[in-house]
This record gives structure tokens, sequence and C-alpha cells, in this order.
């Protein structure tokens, strides 16, 4: 079975589980973890900021994100196909209290007009216009990266219009991998920023936000109320740093087996749009029936944005996608699949 639905599949490293066996630990809630100080210190200075904060999930971090960032009742500004708004299960209003509003934008991207718009006047009608969440990189566009000079241009838009921005940078490190701009680059315009250790880094979990000193005491607050608070927690803490230390500069190969299957693909006829990371958007007729076909011939993806299934590159499939032979059982499954529902040509 070749396993191409997401890069949180992958497996610890033979690296990777011998740091968490030798891992150092302590109460994390007491803040006595030495691994988890360690790790914090690490992405914290990693991505310029002052204070780091490691929690389960990249849904918690976004969500503690969102709740150290806004007021009930207050309105935030987001993409209409972002993961916080798609994926994250209506958390923003469960947790924090706070209305979504989502914006159209080319490829995961808005701009400063788009924003400037949304922005509510301040009157007893309407709820508080607070934070702006991005992401970067683009999970429902696959994988696009958000320029980083477009990105501070309608970061810098929303501060002077009073509101706090927030970073999804769960793949964020892929965007640094294709572009060879530092993380820290699009942090610098954030106030908080989530980063994740077991998407394309390959922990088995773990995601860290980071921000200032005081917004990240609040943040643990937070993640205390929200049932996050770990004990020993230093075993996955030791993975999540072996991840950081070791697994940044390799994502530049699942960029790489990600183009040589689209390519495969698109000579096959399928429509694919060219990845600029390590998610490929292929259009076929019937996501749904097409998946349940390919599972049998022994591929697994999961379905894309309306219209297309996504395949994902990652840690766990770079010996079978790295020959041109693994390509093409791929390609190969996929016309298989395809045989009772023909593929959009391009």
């Amino acid at each position: 079975m070749i396993d191409l639905r997401s890069d949180t599949v992958t497996r610890p490293t033979e690296g990777m589980r011998r740091v968490m066996l030798e891992a150092p630990v302590g109460d994390d809630v007491f803040g006595e973890d030495p691994a988890v100080n360690r790790l914090e210190e690490y992405v914290a200075d990693l991505l310029g900021k002052e204070a780091a904060l490691y929690a389960p999930s990249g849904t918690m971090t976004n969500q503690i994100g969102v709740h150290v960032n806004t007021n009930r009742g207050e309105e935030v500004l987001l993409h209409e196909g972002s993961h916080i708004f798609v994926y994250e299960a209506g958390a923003p209003a469960m947790l924090s209290g706070v209305q979504l509003r989502t914006l159209a934008g080319e490829a995961g991207v808005l701009d400063s007009e788009t924003v400037r718009a949304a922005v509510r006047p301040e009157d007893v009608h309407f709820p508080r216009s607070r934070l702006l969440c991005l992401e970067n990189t683009h999970n429902t566009s696959g994988g696009k990266i958000f320029p980083l000079e477009d990105f501070a241009t309608v970061a810098a838009t929303a501060t002077e219009l009073g509101l706090k921005v927030h970073l999804d940078g769960a793949r964020l490190f892929n965007a640094q991998a294709a572009t060879g701009i530092p993380a820290r680059e699009w942090c610098a315009h954030a106030d908080t920023v989530s980063v994740c250790s077991s998407k394309g880094l390959g922990a088995p979990v773990g995601s860290l936000l980071a921000g200032d000193e005081e917004t990240i005491m609040e943040a643990r607050r937070a993640r205390k109320a929200f049932g996050g608070g770990m004990r020993q927690a230093g075993i996955i803490a030791a993975a999540s740093l072996y991840a950081f230390e070791n697994h940044v500069d390799r994502l530049a190969e699942d960029h790489d087996h990600a183009r040589n299957l689209a390519s495969g693909l698109r000579e096959a006829g399928y429509d694919v749009r060219e990845p600029e990371t390590n998610l490929v958007l292929v259009a076929v007729d019937d996501p749904s029936e097409f998946l349940q076909a390919l599972a049998r011939e022994g591929v697994l993806a999961t379905p894309g944005r309306p219209g297309y299934v996504r395949f994902c590159t990652h840690l766990d499939a770079c010996d079978v996608l790295g020959t041109g032979e693994g390509i093409q059982r791929v390609v190969a499954a996929c016309l298989r699949a395809s045989e009772p529902i023909s593929p959009i040509r391009g």
C-alpha cells in the first residue's frame, strides 16, 4: 500500500525513536520538563519570537492563537478555504465565542483591499473586527505559498486597522524549503504563529504556538483550559525537536517527488495543478468513487477541493516515490481506478 493521504501518516525514524527513549522528562504543567523547555526555546528562536508553547495538535495551537488574540463576541477574518474555518470543527465559536467572516482570495492569498473592506466600522450593531488569520502554505489550494511581499503588505494593513495577525504555519517550513526564505521572515509580520512538527517533519505528535512572552503566558492558561496540559511530555517533545533539527531541509525531496508525480499524471491525461510544495491536486469526475477504486489498487489519497483528489508526498513515501518505477506505480493505479470514470482531460 502506498499511503499518500497526508504527511501526518509518517512513522518516527530510528534516530527519532532513540531520542524519545533517552529524553529527560518532568512535569510540563509545572514547567519542569527539560525536553519540552528546550523544544519551546528552540522553536521560539527559530521563528524569531520571544517564547513558544508546545501543544498536542495544530488545531489546538491555532485555536489558542484565536483565543489569546480576541474577546468573546468579536470577529475573525480569514480566507474561505482556510484550515481554521474548514477543518477545525467550528472550534472558534465553541471555545472562544467569536464569529468568523470568510473572505475570497486566489490560491489562499488575501489582499489589503479585501481586508480593508471587511473590517467593520465601530457601531453597536456590529461585532468588532479583531483578528486576521493567514495560512502558509495553503492546504485547500494545494500547498500554495503565500508570497512574502504580499503577506507583509496585508499583515501591515491589518495592523494599521487595529487587527492582530495569526499565522497558521502548519506547513510553513515547506514554504521555506521551496523559496529559500527563512520561516522567521513571514513570522516577523504576525503576532502569533502556529507550526507543526508532525506535518512534513515526521514527528508522531505536536505543534507549537509562538509569540511574545506575555501572549504565550496567556496561551499557557488557554492550553490548560482546553485540556492540552501534558505531564511527562518530554518523550514526544524530544521527537518534535529532532524533527525541527533534522527534517526541515529534506522537505525539498517531498517537493521533487510531488512535481514528478504531477508530471506523470499529466502525461497520463489528467488535469493536474502544478505543485509548489508537497500537495498534488488532481481533477476527477467523481472523487469519492475514484478514491475507493484507487484504494483497491493499493494507493491511498484524500479528497481535495471540490472536484479534486489530493496526493501528499512525505518522508515515508521517499523510498517509493524516489524512483521512476514508484511514480509509475501510482500513475498506473490511477488509470486503473479511472476506468469506470474518465479523468478530466487537460
